[in-house]
């Protein structure tokens, strides 16, 4: 807490609140990464690493939502949400 005095003589006080344990907690705790159905209600084609490419013999995904942070938050909580190991978890067309 920082006090100060402004122009008119009174006393302002200035308030840092620090909020630990948060850093990275932003878009994941929007989602619920039980599971791929959980996963689509907020991004219908997946989460993938920026730079991933799908692993099919079909039409690949590529309107997955690109996102380090979410992927990682995704196979942090349910590694078996990217079965084929391509970098992006639930993909779907």
């Amino acid at each position: 807490m920082r006090m100060r005095r402004t122009a008119a003589g009174a006393v302002m006080v200035t308030t840092v609140v620090v909020v630990s344990g948060l850093v990275g907690a932003g878009p994941a705790a929007a989602v619920s990464w039980r599971n791929c159905d959980a996963v689509h209600r907020t991004y219908p084609h997946g989460v993938g690493k920026v730079g991933a490419r799908d692993h099919t013999s079909g039409t690949p995904v590529t309107s997955f939502k690109r996102s380090n942070a979410l992927y990682r938050t995704a196979m942090r909580v349910n590694s078996g949400l990217d079965r084929d190991k391509d970098g992006i978890a639930c993909e779907a067309s």
